[in-house]
């Protein structure tokens, strides 16, 4: 199949392209690179550098038949700060897009939308017939995106899932040998935080230790980025034409923000010493997925435990640093 995977020079988009690419599907990867980067595109992948308003029907009348959409502007605090930014990259760029898929006949999209779209949950872990609340712009429009592809599948007949998760983590290893993982700028997770403190030699701050949890520090929920890789590929071969399929992905319990620190000092081999501060305001005690629905209907489940993550961030932070 020929596939476009917009974002596909960002972190999670790079690694669902090199899946893809393994699986022997045909990909073509559009970003405009303001956050990812050329040398993440996957060996055998066709790159074209451009905006979705600006090439999205161009590279789209070239033989595409599906969809993998990654290409979205992911800060909560700048979302914040700039809203007006994200409606109009998030939503009207998404809008462009389907648009453009409409006119030429393409129907099969596979969405990255977020977790973030329940805003602070009642209970965990979140289902999706829980409450949408979202506390941000950024959250608000992926569930904009989200209310737009279920009217499009109504109205026009395409077949579209949607996948809303939390914290990505890990990194990914191609055939060739490859490594794929996370370089954001600036760099918001805690996972690649911790282990860039082990590698500087500094502490790691942790925000509040007095949380309603077993140690006092915020459980969050992390997924391999390769096991979510998977779930977007089964993802492509579960959209049906005017059904709008939407998933939650989660480990189904969390990890405390201690427990990740933990980990990454075995994995490192250092002592990585952590400062205490205040609670950032608007940072829930809990927030986990149930994966219930996928595993039941497309038969995912996450399969690489924290330490997996870790350790192969990890590899990822060491093969760049020796290069």
């Amino acid at each position: 199949m020929r596939v476009l995977v917009t974002g596909g020079a960002g972190y999670i988009g790079s690694v669902v392209a090199a899946q893809l690419i393994a699986a022997g599907h045909d990909v073509t990867v559009l970003d405009d690179l303001s956050t990812g980067f050329a040398g993440a595109v996957p060996a055998g992948a066709t790159f074209v550098k451009g905006t979705l308003r600006d090439c999205a029907a161009e590279v789209l009348s070239d033989g595409i038949e599906a969809v993998l959409h990654f290409a979205a502007k992911s800060l909560v605090g700048e979302s914040v700060a700039d809203p007006a930014t994200y409606w109009s990259n998030n939503l009207g760029g998404t809008v462009s897009l389907l648009e453009a898929m409409r006119e030429i006949g393409i129907r099969t999209i596979v969405f990255s939308s977020t977790a973030a779209v329940y805003g602070e949950p009642e209970r965990t872990p979140i289902a999706e017939t829980d409450p949408t609340r979202p506390t941000s712009p950024y959250g608000a429009s992926k569930l904009a995106v989200d209310t737009t592809l279920t009217e499009f599948c109504r109205l026009y007949g395409f077949g579209a899932v949607s996948l809303r998760y939390f914290n990505v983590a890990g990194a990914h290893q191609s055939a060739d040998g490859g490594w794929f993982g996370e370089r954001h700028h600036p760099e918001t997770h805690l996972i690649p935080n911790v282990l860039a403190a082990a590698a500087q030699g500094r502490p790691v701050q942790i925000f509040g230790d007095d949380y309603p949890t077993p140690d006092g520090t915020c459980l969050r929920d992390y997924i391999h980025v390769t096991d979510l890789a998977d779930a977007h590929l089964r993802a492509l071969g579960a959209c049906r034409a005017g059904q709008h399929r939407i998933y939650n992905l989660g480990n189904g319990a969390g990890f405390s923000v201690r427990e990740v620190i933990e980990v990454c000092r075995e994995v490192t081999g250092d002592d990585i010493g952590a400062d205490v501060g205040p609670r950032r305001a608007g940072d829930p005690a809990v927030l986990v997925a149930s994966s219930a629905k996928i595993r039941s209907e497309l038969g995912w489940r996450a399969a690489r435990d924290l330490r997996a993550m870790a350790a192969d961030a990890w590899r990822f932070t060491q093969a760049r640093q020796s290069r």
